[in-house]
């Protein structure tokens, strides 16, 4: 016999509007008298503040996204239009991040995603069919299987494309009609679905996929391309890291007491250093490794490294947990990134004094 739980305490990963639906709720109260555009739960200076944070109805509101305010905006902004939004940035610039959020800010249903891979298909942008179905009564309502655009169209929300240039470029143009005429045709059933006021489409792209399947001309012109850079300064991703370390150590109930300031910086500006070439002072070149060096990359050792803390050591996270991720992070080719690490470790890290000591330790040891 199963017994009721609590959806937010068993659930690996909570979506969006879910995980924040206090804020929302907050955020509800306090916009009610606003004027709201159609399909919108919010109007855009609640949704602005759902993203970077602020007070709503005394609750306090968290950053979703720390970075260049004026870009938020923007994004806001473009999702008034009929122009749908396309976020480009390298990975771990928080686009997936910050998609799933304005979509829960907006239309408080973020779950209407179409994950781009080489095996989308255009049915999976327009609809598909229920083959039981379709053979034994032929094309009808009930067989036809709506994507999560058609959702999108027909009830005026926002859906979520990832990584689009991951799909094949015939793939891709399939949306060239769509958001041009703001319809979807079923020639099966000899009808068009026509857009609800409010429906929109937020893409994501990934700079290091260039040159896997390019974006036409004539599909970029139906998007507002904004491009999210990395984060600015080291207190800025000190700062990502320190919270988000923290949100997702909380829903996994990792049993380690949460970094101190010291180690997330310290990981931060290994990683900062590798991604640029140099140290953080200029005064040095480096070798970069092949792989991603990024801001979630650096989130994801450090839970990591809390969780072996938690589970083999004593519950506070030491310099043998975080070599520990630091080298699969650093070492994705076997020959080029262990060369371009144990430089960085006898070049850099030694020189750095008795502060760094121990982390260069259990990393020359980890590095063999």
């Amino acid at each position: 016999m199963s017994k009721t739980t609590d959806a937010t305490t068993d659930v690996l990963r909570l979506p969006a509007e879910r995980l924040y639906a206090h804020e929302i709720a907050a955020l509800l109260e306090e916009d009610k008298k606003e004027e709201k555009p159609a399909g919108w739960q919010l109007s855009p200076k609640a949704v602005h503040k759902f993203i970077v944070g602020g007070k709503a109805a005394g609750t306090d509101i968290t950053a979703k996204y720390i970075g260049h305010n004026r870009l938020v905006e923007i994004a806001i902004a473009t999702l008034l239009t009929d122009r749908s939004l396309l976020l480009i940035g390298e990975p771990g610039t928080a686009k997936s991040w910050l998609s799933e959020n304005l979509t829960a800010a907006i239309c408080g249903d973020s779950a209407k995603v179409i994950q781009g891979t080489a095996g989308t298909s255009e049915e999976q942008i327009r609809y598909s069919w229920n083959y039981a179905m379709l053979l034994a009564n032929g094309p009808s309502n009930d067989a036809l299987i709506k994507s999560a655009i058609y959702r999108a169209m027909e009830t005026g929300t926002v859906a979520r494309f990832e990584e689009i240039s991951r799909c094949a470029s015939e793939v891709q143009d399939a949306l060239i009609s769509i958001m041009s005429e703001k319809t979807i045709a079923i020639p099966e059933l000899a009808k068009e679905i026509p857009a609800q006021r409010g429906f929109s489409i937020i893409a994501t792209a990934n700079t290091r996929d260039r040159g896997v399947n390019d974006m036409s001309s004539a599909l970029k012109r139906r998007f507002n391309i904004i491009v999210l850079p990395a984060p600015a300064n080291l207190e800025t991703e000190v700062s990502i890291v320190t919270k988000r370390v923290a949100e997702i150590s909380a829903n996994y109930r990792l049993k380690a007491s949460l970094p101190t300031k010291d180690a997330i910086e310290k990981i931060v500006t290994i990683f900062r250093e590798l991604r640029m070439g140099q140290t953080l002072d200029e005064k040095q070149k480096l070798k970069s490794p092949s792989g991603v060096i990024s801001t979630a990359e650096a989130i994801s050792l450090i839970t990591n490294s809390m969780a072996l803390a938690g589970s083999f050591g004593s519950g506070a996270i030491a310099d043998e947990d975080l070599a520990a991720g630091l080298q699969g992070a650093v070492v994705k080719d076997e020959d080029k990134d262990k060369l371009a690490w144990k430089e960085y470790l006898e070049n850099v890290m030694k020189k750095r004094g008795a502060e760094w000591r121990g982390l260069y330790n259990s990393c020359s040891e980890m590095n063999g």
